[in-house]
């Protein structure tokens, strides 16, 4: 009795050690194709079975008929065929590793007992796997979205040209990596200088996407000479033309030429908020929209309105995420922005802009945006 008791107990560390090693070999890695593989490789090999393969993977190991892995058998003993389910921590089911012995032979205990504990250890490392290759995908994720929101920043004016008479200042944040806001200043041929607002409908990259072909749109007809009403009415329909998910993704835009000699502005306003403008009085006058946003529809007819630009006048064109600030469920709104532009006694843009931000700020008490916010200030010196 002493015997076959040692020798019973010097099986049980066998196998115990045999297990161990198992282990060890399939958690060695953290590809998902390199332990499926040695799974499949342990248990063809380690126990001399004919083949084994996965019900969800395509992976097999071994001698198995086609049949077989077109149509995975049940579990059937007399057949030499067994199914061994791998279970998630929630006890669903990953897979199945489906064992063929060689000639139809059952499995002993000892067989049975190792692969169901297999079978645990390979539903562990297989998750770990899977979870490794998605931390994986969200870090080139983050990388991608990191180059784009440099790229992006890029596009934003780097320097704001420096005007006779003038001071110009401008501010963009997007609520995520990227964001759909566009702001642009092009100097143009004639002296005047070009000033676009834009927001794209939506948030996020694909609204970063389209704002980057909005803007190459433009700047490819910046210096035709063409009429800022023309200049809308073409960017619309280009838009428009671009396909169904372009037109979900409209854009709302103000267009600005600035002839500094003669201080005078020309706006036409596609569907954006109003903007505000401080000419002489201390209430602001609204230059409001003029027809729809660009790429909404496919004809659309916009209007100009031109302003002489007093000694000290300044106006301020913004996205709407700059009155969609909340504090809880309360909005900051359009009055509350322009009242903030109104009562700062700034005449420098820089400082004007410093001011509404920390209104915003105190408004919201800091809390995370949920929209782009861009704003740009143009003021006449004294």
């Amino acid at each position: 009795m002493e015997i076959e008791s040692s020798i019973h107990l010097q099986q049980q560390i066998a196998r115990l050690q045999a297990l161990l090693d198992t282990t060890h070999r399939i958690h060695s890695t953290i590809e998902l194709d390199s332990v499926l593989r040695s799974v499949l490789q342990i248990t063809v090999r380690e126990l001399e079975m004919a083949g084994a393969f996965f019900t969800v993977f395509p992976f097999s190991y071994g001698e198995i008929p086609p049949r077989f892995l077109l149509h995975p058998p049940s579990s059937d003993p007399k057949r030499g065929c067994y199914r061994f389910p791998l279970l998630d921590r929630n006890g669903a089911t990953l897979t199945e590793m489906v064992v063929i012995t060689r000639e139809g032979a059952p499995l002993s205990l000892y067989e049975q007992d190792f692969l169901e504990h297999l079978a645990i250890q390979a539903a562990v490392a297989i998750e770990n796997a899977r979870y490794h290759e998605q931390t994986l995908d969200l870090e080139r994720v983050k990388q991608d979205l990191s180059c784009a929101r440099d790229i992006q920043r890029s596009l934003l004016p780097q320097t704001f040209p420096n005007i006779s008479g003038y001071n110009i200042d401008a501010r963009s944040k997007t609520c995520y990596e990227v964001g759909g806001d566009y702001l642009d200043l092009i100097e143009l041929s004639s002296g005047e200088l070009m000033i676009v607002v834009a927001d794209v409908a939506g948030k996020g990259l694909a609204s970063a996407l389209v704002g980057s072909s909005f803007r190459s749109a433009l700047r490819a007809i910046a210096n035709s000479d063409m009429p800022l009403v023309d200049m809308a009415t073409h960017m619309n329909l280009l838009h428009y033309k671009e396909g169904e998910e372009s037109r979900r993704r409209y854009v709302t835009a103000m267009f600005l030429r600035l002839d500094p000699k003669t201080h005078t502005i020309e706006v036409v306003n596609a569907g954006h908020n109003p903007a505000f403008l401080l000419n002489g009085s201390d209430v602001p006058e609204l230059i409001e929209a003029s027809g729809t946003p660009v790429g909404m529809l496919p004809f659309s007819s916009y209007s100009a309105e031109k302003y002489v630009l007093s000694e000290k006048a300044k106006l301020l064109i913004y996205t709407d995420g700059m009155t969609e600030v909340f504090k809880g469920d309360e909005e900051f709104g359009q009055d509350r922005l322009m009242e903030a532009f109104r009562t700062c006694r700034l005449s420098d843009a820089t400082g004007t802009l410093n001011s509404i931000w920390q209104t915003l700020d105190a408004f919201s008490n800091q809390e995370n945006q949920s929209d782009d916010m861009t704003a740009i200030v143009i003021g006449r010196k004294p």
